[in-house]
């Protein structure tokens, strides 16, 4: 077709056809996500320090795989049809998990199924938006920045419904019927997210990967299943066995940063300066997605038995939540402080005050300091071992405004500093960076772990203070890091900004 006869789409049309998607799809994620580390403990009867490490080495199996799904996308299937496919793979998944049965095996193999679709989907998804808005820098943080907030939709209406699912249909059918049923939510939110995206699909007509505009390829999707089967039983023996999770952990950190380096030392000069900020931007994302990791895992436990699920202003009762729906305070956050960002970023670029990517991760980890020393205050408000749910609150707020200026800000930063031709692959090392440090995350959480035999909130609140105490100078710590390590990666930054204004 040529240009003349192409159609117009707006890219505000394409940004919604993927942001649809993603919302459906975390959505299922963080349904499944608010229940996971109670259905271990309290349904499974795993001890606190399995728990975390099992899940751990999920998170970071979730969060490594799309290494491999961007390369897919680029190269072999096509970055639309790879981001489907991952879309239809982690619905099974999901739905493998609504079958009522305590085997841990079928646990890890459902796992598994996610893991493989995570990584298939997540990447693709991300690098469309980049697509989308190329060569639109002044955009392009507001557009992710908003994306994110986008996302967190699906996620706080998953977070704060799972939990009620699950304890109606315990009360009438039992605890079978409870997790499991609850976990189906997920199932139908990403059926829900493919008819939504094959709706739209039309708006993204012009945007993918070289191998989007080639027919599907059927020996290529034939051996990317294959594939796909094999890494869903690599993944449940990962999970088994802590010793292959941990091996797995280094050795993947290990090849990525191997890749990495190589591909910095053999771009062309001019290249260099953008990839070389983005190692740095991604070895500080490590450290932030330690802190990250706290929240599926020692702040969800400590929410089951150190807060108080009452809502209370001024002596009157407000609503009680369960423990799994603080968890919702994070993406609550998120869509109350994007907006602000986004108009923030986009009201300093015409201003011509220019805040770098990485002065924004040193900001990020200065709130995220805040917000663990807000939990780690928590005891002092306590009432016979049980902090108030506002401690909560605050606490979620300081963090997650954290994770806007880090996390938020890691798929912008690759779309900015990346060339185009190493978009999937970089996606995949972000992801990878954050897995490696979701796995530390949950070992962290584990100098928290609780023994079965202690049950008295007197004697569980001072080891989660404790823990989020240390967790705050940490932050500190990363943040004097990034304030060391600042003036270098302006002078980077500056330096990708001229080659850039030069290729224009």
């Amino acid at each position: 077709m040529s240009e003349q006869l192409k159609p117009q789409v707006s890219k505000k049309r394409s940004f919604m056809a993927v942001c649809l998607i993603e919302v459906w799809e975390r959505f299922g994620f963080y349904g499944m996500q608010a229940l996971i580390i109670y259905y271990m403990v309290q349904r499974l009867g795993f001890e606190d320090s399995k728990a975390n490490l099992v899940w751990g080495a999920a998170a970071a199996l979730i969060y490594v795989s799309p290494i491999v799904g961007g390369w897919i996308g680029d190269q072999i299937l096509g970055t639309k049809r790879t981001m489907v496919l991952g879309a239809v793979i982690m619905s099974l998944g999901y739905a493998l998990m609504t079958i009522p049965t305590v085997n841990t095996w079928f646990l890890y193999v459902s796992l598994g199924v996610v893991v493989v679709g995570n990584g298939l989907f997540k990447p693709n998804a991300g690098n469309l938006v980049r697509k989308i808005f190329k060569g639109d820098d002044e955009r392009l943080d507001s557009a992710f920045t908003i994306y994110y907030m986008a996302v967190n939709i699906g996620s706080t209406v998953s977070i704060l419904l799972t939990p009620i699912i699950k304890s109606k249909l315990t009360a009438v059918y039992g605890v079978d019927i409870g997790w499991h049923g609850a976990f189906s939510v997920s199932c139908v939110g990403l059926i829900i997210g493919l008819a939504h995206y094959f709706a739209m699909k039309q708006t993204l007509v012009y945007y993918g990967s070289d191998a989007d505009d080639k027919p599907l390829n059927i020996k290529k999707l034939v051996f990317v299943i294959i594939g796909s089967v094999l890494a869903v039983l690599a993944s449940a023996l990962i999970l088994e066995y802590q010793a292959l999770a941990r091996a797995f952990v280094y050795i993947a950190v290990l090849i990525t940063t191997i890749i990495f380096v190589y591909l910095i030392a053999k771009s062309e000069i001019k290249e260099r300066s953008g990839l070389i900020v983005v190692f740095i931007l991604t070895i500080q994302t490590v450290f932030f997605f330690v802190f990250y990791q706290q929240m599926s895992t020692s702040l969800a436990l400590f929410a089951l038995r150190n807060v108080d699920w009452n809502f209370n202003v001024f002596g009157f009762h407000m609503w009680t939540w369960q423990p799994a729906q603080f968890f919702a305070l994070n993406p609550l956050w998120i869509m109350i402080l994007s907006p602000f960002l986004a108009w923030l970023y986009n009201w300093t670029n015409k201003n011509n005050i220019n805040f770098s990517v990485a002065t924004k991760f040193f900001l990020g980890f200065v709130v995220v300091a805040l917000g663990f020393f807000i939990f780690s205050f928590s005891g002092e408000f306590a009432v016979d071992g049980k902090t108030s749910s506002w401690v909560m609150i605050w606490g979620y707020g300081a963090y997650s405004l954290g994770e806007l200026l880090v996390s938020g800000l890691g798929l912008a930063m690759i779309a900015r500093f990346v060339p185009e031709r190493m978009g999937g692959f970089m996606m995949g090392a972000y992801f990878v960076a954050s897995g490696s440090s979701q796995y530390l995350g949950g070992v962290v959480a584990n100098f928290a772990s609780i023994p079965k035999n202690v049950t008295d909130p007197l004697q569980t609140l001072p080891i989660y203070t404790d823990l989020f105490n240390k967790l705050g100078y940490a932050a500190i710590g990363c943040t004097l890091i990034s304030l060391a390590v600042l003036p270098k990666l302006l002078s980077l930054t500056k330096h990708h900004e001229s080659y850039v204004a030069l290729q224009k």
